[in-house]
Order: C-alpha cells, then sequence, then structure tokens
C-alpha cells in the first residue's frame, strides 16, 4: 500500500468530502490531505476523517506551497486553469486525475500530458459522476452485435446540493459554452442553439424538458462501442423519486439501439439511480480511480498513460461497490412508439 498521501484539491468541498470518507472507509490507513485557500474550512473538513489533514495551498506556487512534502497521487475537484496541480503531479510523477473541465477544455491538459507522457497517469474524469454513464452504458451494450444509436438522459435534482466551485464549474459549462457535441452518422458535429433543446422521459416516465451537452461521455462511448450516433441530454428539475412524495434523488436513463448478436433489431432502456443524489456516485468514481491507480485494489498500479475513466474500472468492481452504497440499476419498459 502506498504510505504518502493522496492530495485533494478542493478537498473541503462537498465532493471531496464524499471522496475522503469513501477512501477512509476502504483503506483507513490511507493518509489523505484535504487541500483548499481557505485553511480553517480545510481543517474542519478533514477533522471528521481519522486519517485525513487539512492544509492550505497555493495554485500559484510550482510546489503548491507543499515544499518537498510527497504525496502519491493529486485529484482537482474544479477547474484548475492554471494546470498547477497537474503540473506538479507530472514533476512528482504521481498519478493526476480531474473531474471538471470540459469537452471544449481539454485540450490544456492533453497538451501538458503529450509533454511528459512517461511521468505518471493522468486521467480526464469530467464523464458525468465520474463513470456511473459510461460503465453501466458498456454492460448494457454488451447485449448488442452491433450499437446504432446511443442516448443518455441525465436528470440532475434542483434540491441537488454541489459546493460553490462546483457551482461555478456547471454554471461556466451549462450558460457559457455555445456548442454541443453529438454523434450523428458517424461524425463529430456541435450543434448550437434551438438543436440542443430536446427531452427525454424520466424513469417514471414524466417527459422531462432537457439540452444536449458535451460531457467526455460522448467521446468515450462513440470510440469504444462505434455507435454513429451518439448524444448526452441533461434536464435540471424534479427527480422521479420527488415527484411521488419522497426525497430528491440522480438519474441517468440509457437508452440503446442497435442489433443483437443474432443481427436481430434490438432496443434496451435501463436507469442507473441513487436516492442520495449526485454526490456519492461522483465520490465513489473518484475513490475506485484512486484505488486502482495506487494499486490499493491488490493490482499493479496503472502504468504513466493517458485515460478516461472507463478504461480503468472494472465494470463488475464498480457495480458492486455502486450497488453498497445504495445506488440501483433498473431495467425499463422501451416506449412502443421505439420498438
Amino acid at each position: 500500500m502506498a504510505q504518502n498521501p493522496i492530495l485533494l484539491v478542493g478537498g473541503s468541498g462537498t465532493v471531496g468530502r464524499w471522496v475522503a470518507r469513501l477512501l477512509h472507509e476502504a483503506h483507513p490507513e490511507m493518509p489523505l490531505l484535504l487541500g483548499g485557500r481557505d485553511l480553517a474550512k480545510a481543517q474542519e473538513a478533514a477533522a471528521a476523517i481519522p486519517s485525513a489533514e487539512g492544509i492550505a495551498l497555493d495554485l500559484a506556487a510550482d510546489d503548491l506551497g507543499l515544499g518537498q512534502r510527497p504525496v502519491s497521487a493529486v485529484v482537482v475537484f474544479f477547474t484548475d486553469h492554471r494546470l498547477a496541480a497537474l503540473r506538479f503531479a507530472q514533476a512528482r510523477r504521481v498519478p493526476h486525475l480531474s473531474i471538471s473541465a470540459g469537452i471544449f477544455e481539454m485540450g490544456p491538459e492533453v497538451a501538458t500530458y503529450m509533454h511528459q507522457p512517461q511521468a505518471a497517469p493522468v486521467v480526464l474524469g469530467t464523464e458525468w459522476l465520474v463513470g456511473a454513464t459510461t460503465i453501466p452504458t458498456l454492460e448494457f451494450a454488451k447485449a448488442f452485435g452491433r450499437v446504432h444509436t446511443i442516448k443518455i438522459g441525465a436528470l440532475l435534482d434542483e434540491q441537488d446540493a454541489t459546493g460553490p466551485a462546483g457551482y461555478v464549474d456547471f454554471e461556466r459549462q451549462t450558460k457559457t459554452m455555445p456548442a454541443a457535441l453529438v454523434r450523428r452518422d458517424g461524425a463529430f458535429i456541435w450543434q448550437t442553439g434551438d438543436e440542443n433543446k430536446t427531452s427525454f422521459r424520466a424513469v417514471d416516465g414524466t417527459e422531462q424538458p432537457a439540452d444536449i451537452f458535451s460531457f467526455y461521455d460522448v467521446l468515450g462511448l462513440a470510440t469504444a462501442t462505434g455507435a454513429p450516433n451518439v448524444q448526452f441530454q441533461l434536464a435540471v428539475g424534479v427527480s422521479s423519486t420527488r415527484r411521488q412524495g419522497g426525497p430528491m434523488s440522480t438519474e441517468i436513463l440509457v437508452d440503446l439501439a442497435g442489433e443483437d448478436h443474432a443481427g436481430q433489431p434490438l432496443r434496451t432502456r435501463h436507469a442507473v439511480v441513487h436516492p442520495q443524489g449526485q454526490m456519492p456516485l461522483t465520490a465513489l468514481g473518484v475513490a475506485l480511480l484512486l484505488e486502482r491507480l495506487l494499486g490499493l485494489d491488490g493490482q499493479p498500479a496503472v502504468p504513466a498513460g493517458l485515460y478516461f475513466p472507463y478504461q480503468l474500472l472494472e465494470p463488475s468492481t464498480y457495480l458492486a461497490r455502486f450497488r453498497q452504497i445504495g445506488g440501483q440499476v433498473l431495467t425499463l419498459e422501451v416506449a412502443p412508439e421505439a420498438q
């Protein structure tokens, strides 16, 4: 087991606290550094985790304000426009994982990796909820001999809280990005304006207004399956459980169309649901990636390279832990008009 601490940049935020808790529950001896600009807030967050320490970070400094203090991995929970944490991780030759950069912002991260590809693993983690979409979708796709269409519908409950940094990232990606990336008839296309207005059926069957959006899921699923038509639809509103009088939840709808292994038409519809919203799933993906990157799961540590989360996480392990923290995978009826 790695003895140097894992550095959580933004670890005092909502996602950081979830990640720290899950990591400590699975690996209580693994030291954690919860870093942020506000030392008091970082220390307050760390006080709830026996293996954690709260520290102040300086993203304008090459050493992030850590001096020569060693770390085993670096995770960033907000968009690091300076790429300070990535350069720091490469200089220390330790894995780096970011989960907030938009698809239109991946160029700087990729360019930084390309100049030191041998340094350490770099994970482009901005899949929706860090693997909660891609990993189940790729499992569902195994029933197909050929996938023609992948439509993802993510419903984020308006009561599902996120931290200030996460809110800034979400606002930037949903309000300022002029276009959304889809794959249509085998070509990657940027759509704008009214082209991006759409809807999907939530778990309870309610038609949910949505916008087409481009997370890394679009690139990953299109490439991994070869599907010529892929789109990601994002809605913010009332989740199915809250419409039925219960607490809010988060839900991901996965609609696949194509041919089965005998060449016959096949359509499937599934939902990935968690009763506590987006944060547990985001934290689970980060925690499992750190376990895999560092070899905390008993397997060899991941070699240097550039990765999406689904390339590193083994589906059966992910889904077992997903269910362990209260997640559900539902098989839904395909709409008659879609059959």
